[in-house]
């Protein structure tokens, strides 16, 4: 098939038409993925309508509303009376929740708001799942505004319509910015039972509703959200992914509590996330569209089934492929991912005996496919380096980027690179047809591995090496029309560019430039899957000196001009500030006060602040890695207590307040922790174990949102431990009210960081 490519009379016009189609397609599957319905006024009664919901946003998403805050007070206050004017039983959970992590346990009080729709003949219920915290750095109007507005617009019209078959509750969560708190204690006095779960979240202000995560055994419905919403977007790969990251939402409480459900969120713009540009201004439209919508729909479909057959013994794979979602069971995924393995043999085979290319050049070839790869992962990952170097503020943006697209294609552009300047190179040892047949073994390896490990991420790799392995061997019929070989391998090729583009926009989108590795080698692999393409535009073997020379030289100025226009286009200002991390931490011990940033390289703002990064006036616990600090003036501020009330061995337990009145607590211990019991007055104690050290600090943490006025007793075991020090940090979001503070400028705004943009006060105890 490749050597018939070769031979066509129009090789290099044919070969540039399908190469532009291939990249056509891709690009239109990625705008055309990317897009959510438009919205739908308010004017439109039957029909959930983001304008509508949009007036919800405005009555509570206009400013920060921490756990514990009055602006979280007075959203649990807005949102309580809008459901009772709908027709919902409403009460307010008011309890303690837990969270462990590696070497930390948090807690803090929550007020989760449970409104209950009773069914008319229940056979469970449908819990739909938004937390109306922030996070302290901004107004969280998409995380999570946008999800409680639209859960709100949906309650308000079920129960205008004469409710469901089964009983509806809308839970709306507190303190999950802070360790999924609200969703901790739900769990601890409601177990799942006969019912299904939908959690909305977010991680930018654009783009589609995806759902990218589902409890295990997903099929019945991965199909039933298949079936019931219009617009479906999603696919099992992100599933795989997620469950495979550290990073969690109230769906990770719940699912591990054992209840069933689905997990959606809008990723795209993700410069945004939890900072001050997280506004009603910023969040896009059609997004709240599409979760209200997709929210909607599922809780009427959910609503008025059977619960019972919304559950299976499997989880299926599904994705989009022009336009339809095509869901099966992944009892198939290893099949086709071996059928995808036997057809590229096949086609070694067909090539083998037409003497276009033996095993001793395939074989070769396949192995020399991890150099493109590989390159283009390292090019990736320079990049980010790169561009932290010409401009250090991007550092304290994590690779989200306000305008990154320059960037993005000078990934793709240095995928090209990676794959045009290898390309001529073994193409003059092995031939033309060894590295084709050699690159489809890599997909198609990757899609058995995928199989095994993540059976949802097997169809990326497994359908398009399929597809292209069948392409090439219809394409050796004995068709009598010189274009039969390039129009069939390229029609085979558009499942490659439908699936691989937005696996490649989605990593761009999803983890950002920092690890713009991932993106850049998913590029390349869709390169080397078009080699037969590729060769039809390149001059002949016998001119492959300059090839090797001009073409990846071509690509390397491309990708060049790429990041200067990225630099031209992508600066801060008002509209898309940069960010910048400081603290006012007051020792009390010592009477000492100091500016803290934990930027690597400080802004010019911060710079103002900071002198060097000499920590000798903080407390020894709250030293963290390498800090920019400078002195500030001393406030006159008590520092928190810890009164020892008993201990036992390893064991202490103590009484713990902020003078103050602090609302947020951190105590550091010098010591391992492994058990941790918090016990607030009139609630139950509630226990953590943890495993594992802080690796930046001291190596155990304890933290508590919503203080108590008269403090808290906790309980800690150090293993090994009779006497600890123990660093108490409490901790005030009014960075404003210190000392010889000057307002940020326009571009600027505050870090993402949980310990900054905030007033501290440290003393370090020995127990």
């Amino acid at each position: 098939m490749i050597a018939r490519l070769i031979e066509s009379p129009h090789r290099v016009v044919a070969g540039l038409i399908a190469l532009f189609v291939l990249m056509a397609a891709a690009a239109v599957t990625v705008v055309a993925e990317g897009r959510g319905p438009q919205p739908v006024p308010a004017s439109v009664a039957d029909r959930f309508s983001a304008e509508r919901a949009m007036t919800h946003l405005n009555r509570f998403a206009t400013e920060p509303r921490p756990l514990g805050s009055p602006a979280s007070d007075r959203a649990r206050e807005y949102i309580t009376g809008r459901l009772e004017s709908a027709g919902f039983s409403v009460r307010t959970q008011r309890g303690v929740g837990a969270r462990a992590s590696e070497g930390v346990a948090t807690f803090g009080r929550i007020d989760n708001v449970i409104a209950t729709l009773p069914g008319r003949d229940s056979t469970g219920t449908v819990l739909l799942v938004a937390h109306y915290d922030s996070a302290a750095t901004g107004p969280g109007a998409s995380d999570d505004g946008a999800a409680v507005a639209a859960m709100l617009e949906v309650g308000a019209m079920i129960a205008g319509q004469g409710g469901l078959r089964n009983d509806l509750v809308l839970l709306f969560t507190d303190g999950e910015e802070d360790g999924l708190l609200g969703a901790d204690a739900f769990t601890r006095y409601h177990p799942p039972a006969g019912g299904v779960v939908l959690n909305w979240e977010a991680r930018g202000v654009s783009g589609p509703s995806l759902m990218f995560e589902t409890s295990v055994d997903n099929a019945a419905l991965v199909s039933l959200f298949a079936d019931a919403v219009p617009h479906p977007r999603g696919d099992s790969s992100l599933v795989e992914v997620y469950r495979a990251m550290p990073n969690s939402t109230d769906f990770t409480a719940l699912a591990e509590a054992g209840f069933t459900g689905l997990n959606f969120a809008y990723i795209e713009n993700p410069s945004y996330y939890h900072t001050a540009g997280d506004t009603i201004a910023n969040l896009d439209p059609d997004s709240l569209q599409h979760h209200g919508e997709n929210m909607l729909h599922l809780a009427r479909a959910l609503g008025d089934s059977d619960l019972a057959e919304t559950r299976s013994d499997h989880d299926a794979t599904y994705f989009r492929l022009a336009g339809v979602m095509i869901t099966y069971s992944n009892a198939l995924v290893l099949p086709i991912s071996l059928l995808a393995v036997s057809m590229v043999v096949a086609v070694a085979i067909v090539v083998r005996r037409r003497g276009a290319a033996g095993f001793r050049q395939i074989l070769p070839a396949a192995v020399a496919v991890a150099v493109p790869l590989g390159a283009s992962a390292l090019l990736g990952q320079a990049l980010w380096r790169a561009l932290v170097w010409l401009r250090p503020a991007y550092e304290q943006m994590g690779g989200l980027l306000h305008r990154p697209l320059a960037y993005q294609c000078a990934l793709v552009a240095l995928a090209a690179v990676s794959v045009l300047g290898w390309y001529p190179l073994v193409r003059g040892r092995l031939g033309a047809v060894a590295p084709a047949v050699g690159a489809w073994v890599w997909p198609a390896v990757l899609g058995v591995v995928c199989a095994v490990v993540a059976p949802g991420m097997s169809f990326l790799f497994a359908l398009p090496a399929l597809c292209a392995a069948l392409g090439a061997l219809v394409a050796l019929l004995p068709v009598r029309w010189s274009l039969w070989p390039v129009t069939v391998f390229t029609v085979a090729s558009l499942p490659a560019a439908a699936l691989l583009a937005p696996l490649v926009g989605n990593l761009a989108d999803g983890v950002g430039l920092a690890s713009g590795g991932a993106a850049a080698a998913g590029a390349a692999l869709f390169g080397l899957m078009v080699l037969p393409l590729i060769e039809l535009v390149l001059p002949a073997i016998t001119a492959r000196r300059r090839v090797a020379v001009a073409v990846p030289v071509t690509a390397v100025v491309a990708t060049i001009s790429l990041i200067g226009a990225g630099t031209v286009v992508d600066t801060f200002d008002a509209q898309h500030p940069g960010r910048a991390h400081l603290a006012y931490v007051l020792n009390a011990d010592t009477g000492e006060a100091s500016w803290v940033s934990s930027d690597p390289e400080p802004a010019d703002w911060s710079r103002e602040f900071l002198r060097n990064t000499d920590d000798s006036r903080l407390s020894p616990g709250y030293a963290r890695g390498t800090r920019w600090t400078g002195p500030a003036e001393p406030m006159a501020l008590p520092g928190p207590t810890i009164e020892a009330r008993h201990r036992d061995g390893d064991t202490v337990t103590m009484r713990v307040r902020s003078p103050r009145a602090a609302t947020s607590l951190v105590l550091r211990i010098d010591h391992r922790i492994d058990r941790v019991v918090a016990a607030v007055p009139g609630a139950a104690p509630v226990e953590l174990a943890v495993t594992g050290v802080r690796a930046d600090t001291w190596p155990g943490e304890i933290r508590f949102r919503d203080l108590p006025a008269g403090g808290i007793d906790i309980t800690v075991r150090t293993p090994g431990a009779d006497r600890i020090r123990v660093t108490a940090i409490d901790e005030t979001h009014d960075l404003a009210a210190a000392p010889g503070f000057r307002p940020r400028p326009d571009d600027t705004v505050a870090s993402i960081r949980d310990d900054g943009e905030l007033i501290a006060v440290t003393s370090t105890f020995e127990l």
